[in-house]
């Protein structure tokens, strides 16, 4: 069975400032283009067997930058549902709500477009889209890739090790960078993280 890639989208006006950016499709900054560029060498050295991406913009002109322009678009990867905390930072929250922190107090309600999800649910999207990754290693042969956003990366990584959503939190993940989940005597292994290319 094939390793799994993960490849957060490059860089963001809104990622560079620290803002919560789930929902809200903005695009990549000229820099994030160029961190998607210089992954390409390291997709192309492997076979890649299937990919998806997820809806929004960001992710998408990731893929294609990377090399995989027919990524399978799923919306379980969409990022983190911020509710009322899209668009504002962990400071900012944090002058109302001293000690906030994502992976374990989750974030305030939003309008009925995007209200707003707790860590369990962002792990229900994660379980379900590990089953698709599981279909599709046993269905052919290479790696399969998922482009897709750094929180919702962290928790599914997470779910595939075993464990809690909340454990999301330990995984720290930078724009544009590469990750590979393999197994070892059968079991979820981290492989590589936060990989980035030579002179990165």
């Amino acid at each position: 069975m094939g390793d799994l890639f993960l490849v957060r989208h490059g860089e963001t006006e809104w990622s560079r400032s620290g803002r919560h950016t789930g929902r809200t499709d903005v695009p990549l900054t000229e820099h994030g283009r160029e961190e998607a560029r210089r992954l390409v060498p390291l997709i192309r050295s492997h076979r890649i067997g299937a990919a998806f991406v997820s809806p929004l913009q960001r992710a998408r002109e990731t893929a294609e930058l990377i090399g995989v322009p027919d990524a399978r678009v799923d919306a379980d990867l969409h990022e983190w549902d911020y509710g009322g905390y899209e668009g504002v930072t962990t400071v900012d929250i944090q002058r109302s709500r001293p000690g906030w922190f994502l992976f374990t107090d989750g974030v305030a309600p939003g309008p009925p477009d995007h209200p707003g999800e707790t860590p369990e649910q962002v792990g229900e999207r994660a379980d379900r889209m590990l089953a698709k990754v599981d279909a599709a290693l046993g269905n052919t042969e290479g790696v399969v890739v998922l482009i897709a956003h750094g929180h919702f990366l962290r928790v599914l990584t997470a779910r595939r090790l075993g464990l809690p959503p909340r454990h999301g939190a330990l995984f720290q993940l930078a724009t544009g960078a590469l990750c590979r989940l393999g197994t070892e005597h059968g079991r979820p292994v981290i492989a590589g993280w936060n990989i980035r290319p030579p002179g990165e």
